[in-house]
C-alpha cells in the first residue's frame, strides 16, 4: 500500500515547486499541496523586491529541463525582482506540473495513520496522514508514502520586540507596525518612520524610506539595530560573492552618511506606547524614539511547527532549524556563502520519510539562499528513489562571502561592553526615560541579535 501512496510535497514555493519536478523526473508520485491561491503566493506577496541572487542562482536543475522540454528558455542574466521570478521561473514550473499542484490546501497536521506521537508499535509501516482544510473550510484527509514539509517561514515573522516576543504594546500597536518591506509609501509622506532590523530586508525597507525622505520635505527615518555597533551591517564590499548584495549594503551606508536616516545601534526595542497616529518606541535601556507614524519590525522570521507536532522530530533547541544542520547554518558563525551543502543526511528526522527542506529547515537562522534548498530537494528527492549515491553527492556550488544577514554577538565583539550610538547628523527627538517607566532590562549577554 505504501508505495503505491503518492509523495506529498508541503508549499509551492521555489523548493517545493522544484522537488516536485524532481520527483517526477524520477517517475515518483507527487502531490503538491499549497494554501495560497497560486504559485509561489509567498513570493508574489514580495514581488516588488529585487533579488540580490542572479537569475542562474534562482533555478533547479530539474525543473530547468522540464520546463526547457516545452519550449522554455531559462533567463542568463539580471537580477529579476520578486514578480520577475514568480513570472517568468515559478508560475510556468507550477504550469508544466499542471494538476499535481492543489491550491487553497491549508495542512493543520502531518500524524502516522492509527498512531499518535506516542505510539511505537508499527509506527514506520504506517502512512503518514495529513490533515488539512480547503479553501471553504472543508476538513480533509490524504495519505503519503513520504512528506516533504517546503512551506517555509514567511508567515511567521519575529516581533518588534528584542526578546522574542511581542513588545509591550505591540498588539494594541498593530495598525502602526509592519513586517514587510513596503510597496507604497505614499501615505507616509513628511512623518517620522523607523525601522528595527539588520538583515536585508531592513537594508531594503530603509532605503525605501529614504527616497521618501529625498522627495517629501520633512520625512525623517530612523534605523534601529539591536547590536551595539554596525559593524558589519552595511555588507562584504569588494569581499562580497554576490555583488548586489554588496550594492544594497553600499547603499544603505550612504544614506546613513548623508544624514537621510539616523542610525541608533544597542536599541533592543521593549515597549510600543502610542497615540492614534504616533509611537513612542522605548529600549530596554531606557531611551526613547517619540513621533514615529510607522514602524517597520523587519527581524526575521520563524518555522511554524505547529502543523507537525503529531511527529517525532529533532529540531534544534535554539535556531529551531533541522537539528542535523544546525551546526552548518549557525549565523553566529556562517554566511549564507560558507554554509556547507545539507543533504537528506543532514535532514533526515526520527520519523522515516518525512524531511524538512527550504528555508523552513533553517528555522530562525537567516542565511539561507534558494541555491542550497535546491540542492537540498535534489538529495532528499534521491533518497526517496532509492538512489544512495545521488543523494549522498554534493552538487552545491556558493557564492563565498564573509558576511550575511546573521545575528552574531550584539556589539562586534562583546555583546556587553558597546555604548549606544548615533550616526547621522538629522537630529531626533530621542530622551531617556525614567527607570520607574521601562520594563525590566535584561542582560543580553547570553542571547542573540538579528
Amino acid at each position: 500500500m505504501m508505495s503505491e501512496l503518492p509523495v506529498v510535497v508541503v508549499g509551492a514555493g521555489p523548493q517545493g515547486l522544484a522537488a516536485a519536478a524532481h520527483l517526477r523526473e524520477r517517475g515518483l508520485d507527487a502531490i503538491v499541496l499549497e494554501r495560497g491561491q497560486g504559485p509561489a503566493a509567498a513570493v508574489a506577496e514580495w514581488g516588488h523586491v529585487r533579488l540580490f541572487s542572479a537569475w542562474p542562482e534562482l533555478t533547479d536543475a530539474a525543473a530547468r529541463r522540464l520546463l526547457e522540454a516545452r519550449g522554455w528558455a531559462a533567463p542568463q542574466s539580471g537580477y529579476p525582482t520578486g514578480a520577475d521570478w514568480v513570472r517568468d521561473y515559478l508560475a510556468p514550473l507550477a504550469e508544466a506540473l499542471g494538476d499535481s499542484i492543489r491550491y487553497g490546501t491549508t495542512v493543520t497536521g502531518i500524524s502516522r495513520l492509527g498512531r499518535d506521537r506516542v505510539v511505537d508499535d508499527g509506527r514506520d509501516g504506517q502512512p503518514f496522514v495529513l490533515h488539512a482544510l480547503d479553501g471553504d473550510g472543508k476538513e480533509l484527509r490524504m495519505l503519503a508514502r513520504a512528506v516533504i514539509d517546503a512551506s517555509g517561514t514567511w508567515h511567521q515573522p519575529n516581533p518588534a520586540g528584542a526578546d522574542g516576543y511581542p513588545a509591550l504594546g505591540e498588539r494594541a500597536a498593530s495598525d502602526l507596525v509592519s513586517y514587510r518591506i513596503p510597496e507604497d509609501l505614499s501615505a507616509f509622506a513628511g512623518r517620522h518612520l523607523a525601522v528595527v532590523g539588520a538583515g536585508h530586508s531592513a537594508s531594503h525597507t530603509v532605503l525605501r524610506l529614504a527616497e521618501l525622505a529625498r522627495r517629501a520635505p520633512g520625512t525623517t527615518v530612523t534605523w534601529m539595530l539591536r547590536r551595539g555597533t554596525p559593524a558589519n551591517l552595511f555588507g562584504g564590499g569588494d569581499a562580497d560573492g554576490l555583488p548586489e548584495r554588496a550594492a544594497l549594503g553600499a547603499r544603505a551606508k550612504k544614506v546613513v552618511d548623508e544624514g537621510l536616516v539616523t542610525l541608533q545601534t544597542g536599541f533592543r526595542v521593549s515597549e510600543l506606547r502610542g497615540a492614534a497616529d504616533a509611537l513612542t518606541v522605548i529600549a530596554g535601556d531606557g531611551r526613547a524614539v517619540e513621533g514615529v507614524a510607522h514602524l517597520f519590525a523587519l527581524t526575521g522570521f520563524r518555522p511554524d511547527t505547529g502543523m507537525l507536532s503529531g511527529l517525532r522530530i529533532q529540531l534544534d533547541p535554539a535556531l529551531e532549524a533541522v537539528a542535523g544542520i544546525a551546526d552548518e547554518i549557525d549565523p553566529n558563525i556562517h554566511s549564507c556563502g560558507t554554509v556547507a551543502a545539507t543533504g537528506a543526511r543532514q535532514l533526515r528526522q526520527p520519523e522515516e520519510g518525512f524531511f524538512i527542506v527550504g528555508a523552513k529547515s533553517y528555522g530562525r537562522a537567516p542565511t539561507f539562499l534558494a541555491l542550497t534548498g535546491y540542492e537540498q530537494v535534489r538529495s532528499v528527492v534521491a533518497e526517496l528513489a532509492g538512489d544512495r549515491e545521488a543523494a549522498a553527492r554534493n552538487e552545491l556550488v556558493l557564492p563565498e562571502t564573509g558576511v550575511c544577514g546573521g545575528a552574531g554577538d550584539f556589539g562586534g565583539g562583546s555583546c556587553c561592553s558597546p555604548a549606544p550610538l548615533q550616526i547621522g547628523r538629522r537630529p531626533l527627538s530621542v530622551k531617556p526615560l525614567t527607570r520607574a517607566s521601562t520594563s525590566v532590562n535584561i542582560d543580553p549577554c547570553r542571547s542573540k541579535g538579528t
